[in-house]
């Protein structure tokens, strides 16, 4: 499945995620004016639509595009306001929980790696997530913290299946 990362050049370039998967082939960065197609689905944590099994064939034929900013500035720079006129379909990941080194156990904070990986598993592109989450050695880590929800929205047919698998893991306990 196509990876497209639009990088706004905010992070340290030596632990920067997203620049490790453009060199490792694994996805193409991609300029503000372009450089991934028109209608592909674009992670926006900002989005009232979530990410579900239903959007696999448009993310199989257009590809996923993840923004790669600063959390810090996240809130002003609203991704689908860097993708004006680019039509893509905004979609937010549903609850899971970050296993990077710097936002370990934070929940919707992820790194671009992890978004991408996450989207993989709920499209049903589990085997594709596992070959970026590789690139690191805590890579692994994502997968056996978020596995029963990564489980349970990939089951779902589609976003309120989702929406109501996601109760489950941010309901007060």
């Amino acid at each position: 499945m196509p990876l497209f990362v639009l990088h706004a050049g905010e992070c340290d370039r030596g632990k920067c995620t997203a620049l490790k998967l453009a060199r490792a082939g694994m996805a193409r960065l991609a300029g503000r004016g372009g450089g991934f197609p028109p209608g592909c689905i674009s992670l926006d944590p900002f989005s009232n639509a979530l990410l579900s099994p239903a959007d696999a064939p448009r993310a199989g034929r257009k590809g996923i595009v993840a923004l790669d900013c600063s959390w810090d500035r996240a809130q002003a720079r609203r991704f689908t306001g860097r993708l004006r006129g680019r039509r893509v379909e905004p979609r937010a990941l549903p609850y899971l929980l970050a296993a990077n080194p710097v936002k370990f156990g934070q929940p919707f904070t992820l790194s671009t790696l992890e978004a991408l990986a996450a989207a993989l598993c709920i499209v049903g592109r589990r085997r594709q997530a596992e070959s970026l989450l590789g690139l690191y050695t805590w890579g692994a880590r994502f997968l056996e913290v978020n596995r029963e929800p990564l489980e349970s929205y990939a089951a779902a047919q589609d976003e309120p299946g989702v929406r109501r698998a996601q109760v489950e893991y941010v309901a007060p306990g």
